[in-house]
């Protein structure tokens, strides 16, 4: 137990430290361009030169991200919870959530600015709407696959249907929820830098925006690197939180 827990997290550490490795040997075997691509000891010096400014940045993003994937979970798993108890609203809604989640958020985004201004606002409302199909998708399938025989065996013993929504449709639910949850906080980081892209005075991808604009490539990358750090932190932490919350999950697998 203790060895496989130390290879879940040697493992990515080392399939880390072997992308940097062969990205800084394609800079120098092949003579690229900084401009072009940076090497990892030109985005660690952009990175050094203005760490405030960077975490600033970093931070700003951290908190859009954060709030519209928490607004999604909640407006999307009661909407979940609403699917999955009646077929007729299932019917309704769904063509609904699949036609919003066909349009392409880049073409959403400047409407949101035009909406919502240059605030945090249309940010959270972008991110909600990456994170939302997922968490409704997997929570409603969760909720939809109570084996049969159980939903039968509550029932024999004269439980209501509250009852046995609490303790038996959502606790079984809660494995398909963490995996739309996971899915979705994959989805917020990226809907955060959208919008920040389209209109932002703030953030990480207003970062990546002003730089590819004054040509400092290796600010950029040091700006995607924090990125990907808060969807690494984001993303395991999560599933921390599924070890605590649902350790049989753990040792079913």
């Amino acid at each position: 137990m203790r060895r496989d827990r130390l290879m879940s997290w040697s493992m990515p550490v080392l399939g880390m430290i072997g992308t940097v490795l062969v990205w800084w040997a394609a800079t120098v075997v092949f003579a690229i361009d900084p401009f072009l691509v940076p090497s990892p000891a030109d985005v660690l010096a952009s990175f050094t030169a203005q760490p405030g400014y960077l975490l600033e940045q970093s931070w700003v993003t951290l908190v859009e991200t954060v709030e519209g994937f928490l607004l999604a979970v909640a407006v999307g798993i009661p909407i979940a919870v609403v699917i999955a108890m009646s077929k007729v609203l299932e019917q309704i809604v769904y063509p609904l959530l699949l036609i919003v989640n066909s349009v392409p958020k880049v073409a959403i985004a400047p409407i949101l600015v035009v909406w919502m201004g240059f605030g945090q606002a249309p940010k959270i409302v972008m991110v909600f709407l990456l994170c939302f199909f997922p968490i409704v998708i997997s929570t409603a399938a969760g909720l939809k696959s109570t084996p049969a025989e159980l939903a039968d065996l509550v029932k024999s013993l004269g439980s209501t249907r509250l009852q046995a929504f609490f303790k038996v449709r959502f606790p079984n639910a809660l494995p398909q929820v963490m995996v739309g949850l996971k899915t979705a906080i994959s989805l917020a980081v990226i809907g955060a830098v959208i919008a920040e892209f389209v209109g932002a005075d703030a953030g990480l991808g207003f970062v990546i925006v002003q730089s590819g604009a004054s040509a400092d490539t290796a600010l950029a990358f040091a700006s995607m690197a924090l990125l990907g750090v808060i969807s690494i932190v984001l993303f395991y932490g999560l599933s921390a939180l599924e070890r605590i919350l649902l350790p049989w999950v753990e040792d079913q697998r």
